[in-house]
């Protein structure tokens, strides 16, 4: 069954206490196409300018990546520079050129339009609103959104929640969505606008499951060394939707696995700068760190306490 991802194919300078990189392959696509690929293949949607690396793109597509939904515009591709501070929580956005992507409309090529399980990546939801009207019977719809849509476009931002199923959002944007700072009142919030369920991804603290009757909660693996934050929640996003895609299975107790495999993802993705945490990793590697998961928050039930 086909995954499908809307969202931006950048290039990323980042900056780091720990080194740096300049104009690598990003954007929420891509990221998410790398994670996902590991586990089911992937078709992408997206727009790049004539300066982009195109060859190195493609060179992706051994991955199980198929790039044929990503126009090529006349300008220049989408750029993002940013720095992090030394605990790698909070980034100072340097340089934002929107390039081709700012005129980015998505259209879905024949095939597309019958995808299964979809990913809209934090574009503009007017347009993720485009998307959902070209596909015919999706089973899964997962939508991230950021600060700059909750604030410029919030109406249409919750007439998106109505027609998707989850959201995945970090902590910050579901504070600033539902103007409430406690996180678990915050995910209800959003709930009660549409989605069936809710992602509160926190960084190094893990992330959660929401839904109206349960909660779960998937902890960041602890890594010794973390080099590259950006990309890793689209990275998660990657690995919860391959592998919902991968088992077809939309129960709740699979997708509390997938959140695992989506912590997996990410876990990688912050090991290196850019997409080069996932260099070398193959199915079997996943499923080892996914196996260190579960000895991590694995509890054996005791005798109750007389």
């Amino acid at each position: 069954m086909t995954l499908l991802v809307v969202g931006s194919v950048a290039l990323d300078s980042v900056y780091t206490p720990f080194g740096e990189t300049a104009d690598a392959l990003g954007g929420s696509a891509v990221y998410f196409a790398v994670a996902g690929a590991l586990l089911h293949p992937v078709q992408v949607v997206g727009v790049v300018g004539k300066d982009y690396p195109v060859a190195q793109l493609e060179g992706l597509g051994a991955r199980r990546i198929d790039w044929s939904g990503v126009e090529r515009a006349d300008g220049e591709s989408f750029r993002w520079k940013g720095k992090y501070s030394y605990d790698l929580q909070s980034r100072e956005t340097l340089e934002t050129r929107l390039g081709v992507f700012a005129q980015f409309r998505p259209r879905l090529l024949p095939g597309h339009e019958s995808a299964k399980f979809i990913f809209l990546g934090n574009i503009d939801p007017e347009l993720q609103l485009g998307v959902l009207d070209q596909v015919t019977q999706p089973r899964l719809v997962v939508c991230d959104t950021m600060n700059y849509w909750i604030q410029g476009k919030r109406e249409a931002l919750l007439g998106l929640l109505k027609r998707v199923d989850i959201l995945m959002v970090n902590d910050a944007e579901a504070r600033e969505l539902s103007g409430d700072w406690n996180i678990h009142r915050a995910g209800r919030w959003i709930l009660e606008r549409g989605p069936s369920r809710v992602v509160i991804k926190q960084g190094e603290y893990g992330a959660l499951l929401m839904e109206r009757n349960r909660t779960f909660y998937a902890p960041a693996f602890p890594l010794e060394e973390v080099f590259d934050p950006t990309g890793a929640g689209d990275a998660f996003a990657g690995g919860f939707m391959g592998y919902v895609a991968r088992t077809g299975d939309l129960s709740s107790d699979n997708l509390r696995r997938a959140m695992v495999y989506g912590a997996t993802m990410g876990s990688f993705a912050v090991a290196h700068f850019g997409i080069r945490g996932f260099d070398g990793v193959g199915l079997g590697d996943v499923e080892a760190r996914v196996a260190a998961f579960h000895d991590l928050t694995h509890v054996a039930a005791a005798e109750p306490l007389q």
